[in-house]
């Protein structure tokens, strides 16, 4: 019988390919609140994360937060810059889904040297999607151009944190506690991210960060 975690975590690997292959920033948008739904789910359906009645609440608000407030504030961000794709990535989009295959390949050959090392975990595939979704926001921040697109590679950066958390923790007051710190400032920075997405918009009629190397004293 197959664990509901491991079909959680392959429904984020496949969200991450489709993220580096989409060119709609609606489209990441709604992967990015899919993964919002998913990755707090990891923790909840791993045995050593069932704290008494804490964990529901908890993944809840998680849900919540990555799943509905992010995604409803980029969709306002991109609503009033009225930008709807990536134009021209640094990286093409072929080129991104055959780099996320490489990620993915990677992450299974660093986790089994890592095996030994980091304990028993509640799945196989519970780090190498930790490495893969770290590695994929990193190179979506990396390759793309728009500025939104380049948040959603943060926030798939943080989800990578929280999976490699839920990996290692072997305490779960401190893990909620610690990912309680980070949740906090993830919506900060999104929300000032949001603000600074309206002001490039507003000066340059794009949300291209090329054209903050044009700004001078």
């Amino acid at each position: 019988m197959i664990a509901w975690i491991d079909v959680v975590l392959v429904l984020i690997f496949l969200s991450i390919l489709f993220a580096l292959a989409s060119n709609r920033l609606l489209a990441l948008i709604r992967i990015s609140s899919f993964q919002g739904f998913l990755v707090p789910l990891v923790p909840y359906f791993a045995d050593h994360f069932h704290a008494a009645g804490l964990s529901f609440w908890f993944t809840s608000l998680l849900i919540g937060i990555k799943g509905v407030v992010i995604p409803l504030l980029l969709w306002l961000a991109i609503r009033k810059a009225s930008i709807r794709r990536e134009i021209e990535p640094i990286i093409g989009y072929h080129a991104s889904l055959f780099a996320g295959l490489g990620m993915i390949l990677a992450s299974i050959y660093i986790s089994r040297i890592l095996h030994n090392t980091t304990g028993p975990m509640p799945s196989n595939l519970l780090l190498p999607c930790a490495i893969t979704t770290v590695s994929a926001g990193l190179f979506l921040m990396m390759a793309r151009r728009k500025a939104i697109t380049q948040v959603i590679g943060y926030l798939m950066f943080e989800n990578g944190i929280y999976l490699a958390g839920a990996a290692l923790a072997r305490e779960t007051q401190t893990f909620f506690v610690l990912e309680f710190g980070i949740l906090l400032d993830l919506l900060a920075g999104v929300m000032i991210m949001g603000i600074i997405v309206h002001r490039i918009n507003h000066t340059y009629n794009d949300i291209d960060l090329a054209y903050l190397s044009e700004l001078k004293d």
